[in-house]
């Protein structure tokens, strides 16, 4: 499963696997794909640096990358405790509404809230970089465009390639336009922040939009049937996240989460501003349905949205309230159906390739492998 960008990168198959779990990001690298570890639940540096030392040393010296969230708009001098008062007092009283229906408890007394999203936040992100870079990372990926023109410089400057998803031919050549040196075509089917396009649509318009810069195919992509049908779209190699949430490496903490995604059906999810103020796709839950309400006060634009409900979020996890309980997943959680090792599901991922090109093989009268 080799293209041109996947020997540039010095890996045996070209699949790029996002996910915030540095174990699975590990695993993927050592299985001959290219793994990108998330950096948006990192708040602090030093989590950061002691996950990238771990990397170091679970890697077998095979490349890896790093996803960051950048917003493409820039606000100067402004404090996250500035941007929480700018919440108002009526999101904050629904959200209190929401989990006294279902009964979630408080936290402890002195307990913090957990995982704060606030790596939307400019500032945060550049710190991220200042640690990344003093490691070998291979990629710099943002989430919601391209970087900053600094950020790419730098990352170059440091040998390191730069990749921006996309939902639409023309953010993507946006990106081209801003020297990013790969672009992810993320369709709508894909889990967290996506656009409207579907990804047969979207591959070879953003293929096209952007020649000769190597795409990536995204979203609802989660066989090897299907990467051998994004790369008969154009594209140079695949962009899966959602399937790595059901892996034994991954880290969830929530035996209830994982269940549901195991359960979850490709038309359990839904498009919603309910976890960050930005439409993400994630499971469909009684949360996600109380934002949609319109009797409450619909979600606050990103990142106000995110700090409102990131409590509320650490209480439902961390009491697994079965009804509230959601994760970002895209449609191909249909497929998703028993835990298995990232060896396996890459395994997995080969031999369905392999099965698809024999047959496009045969079809076009040609002899199989």
């Amino acid at each position: 499963m080799e293209t041109e960008l996947s020997r540039t990168l010095g890996i045996e198959h070209a699949i790029f696997g996002f996910t915030p779990f540095p174990a699975v990001a590990a695993a993927l690298s050592r299985a001959g794909c290219f793994g990108v570890l998330g950096a948006v639940r990192y708040t602090a540096p030093d989590d950061l640096a002691r996950d990238l030392d771990w990397m170091q040393g679970h890697t077998d010296g095979r490349p890896y990358g790093l996803d960051v969230v950048m917003p493409a708009k820039k606000v100067e001098g402004v404090t996250e405790a500035e941007v929480e008062a700018m919440i108002p007092a009526g999101h904050r009283a629904y959200v209190r509404s929401v989990l006294a229906k279902h009964g979630v408890p408080e936290l402890a007394e002195g307990e913090a809230s957990g995982w704060r999203i606030t790596g939307w936040m400019e500032e945060v992100a550049r710190s991220q970089l200042d640690v990344a870079f003093d490691y070998p990372i291979k990629l710099l990926a943002n989430a919601l465009g391209s970087p900053p023109p600094d950020v790419v410089a730098r990352a170059h400057e440091h040998g390191v390639l730069v990749a921006a998803l996309a939902g639409s031919a023309r953010h993507a050549r946006r990106h081209a336009d801003a020297g990013i040196d790969i672009v992810v075509a993320q369709g709508y089917e894909a889990g967290g922040h996506t656009g409207e396009i579907a990804s047969m649509v979207l591959t070879p318009e953003v293929v096209d939009a952007v020649a000769p810069l190597p795409v990536l195919a995204a979203g609802g992509i989660g066989s090897g049937e299907q990467i051998a049908a994004g790369l008969a779209l154009g594209a140079q190699g695949v962009w899966l996240g959602s399937l790595w949430l059901t892996t034994t490496e991954a880290e969830l903490h929530s035996r209830a989460l994982t269940e549901k995604l195991l359960a979850a059906g490709s038309g359990d999810t839904v498009r919603s501003r309910a976890l960050t103020g930005k439409p993400a796709r994630q499971l469909r839950t009684e949360w996600t349905d109380a934002w949609e309400d319109p009797a409450g006060p619909g979600p606050l634009p990103m990142p106000l949205q995110g700090l409102l409900v990131a409590e509320a979020v650490s209480r439902i996890q961390k009491y697994e309230i079965d009804p509230l309980l959601g994760t970002p997943v895209g449609q191909i959680v249909g497929r998703m159906n028993s835990e298995r090792s990232v060896q396996q599901v890459v395994d997995e991922l080969t031999r369905g390739f392999e099965k698809a090109v024999d047959r496009i093989n045969r079809i076009a009268g040609r002899s199989g492998s």
